[in-house]
């Protein structure tokens, strides 16, 4: 596996040497320029804790957040998830699979950062340098072609096609993959999708691995999406613990709780252990330089853990109902002119609306009228007209009246195309 050349991995000073080795012998060290505050009794009283800054999270956390995610994916057992975790626990985890070559959670390969945004330009930084490229999806939300021009990374889009479902097309892929003038250093793998809701096909899958590893290219897998289960095919997966690539797999509180002012998000590194070794090696320089999440956030993580199960399961039974209202409505509407595309997960979905409507047109229309702001399909890299995506997440009420209004204001502007 190839890695950026930007991140310093130097062999360290001989102070700092020795300084490790005293460390590991439990040999406590005092230091003359300790600028630490909170050492010193000089915090406030209302963060009077000691500041120990750990550049991959408190390791408490880490390891909450790793007994939370084995025991939510069946990756070990519950009593060997429910164990405190001891230094030595890379050979207890060395054995823990399930199907797919899925990894147990190790909580030295976990890195808990502010956002998966955070985790983006963090992965860009590792991966590339200035010009390289990145793999990202079409339809997609913009945020990784941003994230890549602010870290000087190219972001080439890859097709997903829309045939009574959404899949990725390989062959595009493929020859994007095997061009090596794009010097691609990363496949961005959305699991699901956003907006289209669409999750990798276990097909996808098995070619994508073989692809990424042949050509030494990492994948990076945004699974904040994943519990929230539409109108899925079977045996999809998480891309999170794979074994045979290096993967980056992307989580957080944000999507989990539907809570996106809870900014708490990681990164867990999986795949064939030196590649895993050197990209946390080098992910360890970029991690000291931006600082752990603050204490007066991770001190909240243990309540947040403990809701998870309830809030996502509040959140998945409200988009599931509202997809049904959704449904039923297009169904009963007169002539309804509009339909749904299938979301196999999330909280969005597409809608097909007459492509004879520009959208910016119905988009004003829907202010003007009833002060409903939308979101076209160009938003997303849509490839034509005639798109909208619409939020699963309002209210029962809200959601039926915005459907109702939605579809009054097509069969306006239809009427009026028909009239000229």
């Amino acid at each position: 596996m190839r890695f950026s050349s930007r991140v310093d991995v130097s062999e360290p000073n001989p102070i700092i040497v020795a300084q490790r080795r005293a460390l590991s012998e439990h040999i406590k060290l005092t230091k003359l320029n300790d600028s630490n505050p909170t050492s010193h009794n000089l915090a406030p009283e209302c963060l009077s804790s000691t500041y120990n800054a750990d550049p991959r999270g408190p390791l408490e956390v880490r390891k909450l957040l790793s007994d939370f995610i084995n025991k939510r994916d069946n990756r070990i057992s519950d009593a060997c998830a429910s164990d405190s975790v001891s230094d030595s626990i890379s050979d207890s985890f060395a054995n823990g699979k399930s199907k797919y070559n899925v990894q147990a959670v190790n909580p030295e390969n976990i890195y808990v950062l502010s956002s998966t945004s955070q985790a983006y330009a963090w992965l860009m930084m590792l991966l590339c340098d200035a010009g390289d490229a990145v793999l990202a999806p079409t339809p997609g939300y913009p945020l990784i072609e941003s994230i890549a021009r602010l870290n000087n990374v190219v972001s080439i889009p890859y097709f997903l096609r829309y045939d009574g479902s959404w899949t990725i097309d390989l062959s595009n892929l493929r020859h994007l993959i095997e061009n090596d003038s794009h010097n691609i250093k990363a496949l961005v793998l959305i699991n699901p999708n956003n907006p289209t809701g669409s999750y990798v096909k276990p097909q996808e899958r098995e070619t994508l691995l073989e692809l990424c590893n042949r050509h030494g290219i990492a994948i990076i897998a945004d699974e904040v999406f994943y519990d929230y289960s539409l109108e899925p095919f079977d045996n999809n997966a998480r891309l999170a613990g794979e074994s045979s690539t290096l993967v980056f797999a992307l989580d957080g509180f944000s999507k989990m709780l539907a809570a996106p002012h809870a900014k708490v998000g990681w990164i867990e590194v999986s795949g064939p252990i030196e590649d895993v070794n050197e990209a946390k090696r080098r992910l360890d320089v970029i991690a000291d330089d931006f600082l752990p999440i603050g204490a007066t956030v991770s001190e909240h993580i243990p309540e947040l853990l403990s809701c998870a199960s309830n809030q996502t399961n509040k959140v998945r039974a409200r988009v599931r109902e509202n997809l049904k209202t959704l449904r039923s409505v297009l169904s009963k509407w007169p002539n309804c002119t509009v339909s749904a595309l299938r979301a196999e997960g999330g909280w969005n979905i597409l809608l097909r609306v007459p492509s004879c409507i520009d959208d910016d047109v119905l988009a004003l229309r829907l202010i003007k009228d009833y002060c409903l702001v939308s979101q076209p399909g160009y938003y997303f890299d849509m490839p034509n007209n005639g798109y909208l995506a619409l939020s699963l997440l309002p209210e029962p009420e809200q959601f039926s009246s915005n459907i109702e209004r939605l579809l009054k204001t097509v069969d306006v502007l239809l009427n009026e195309i028909i009239g000229e």
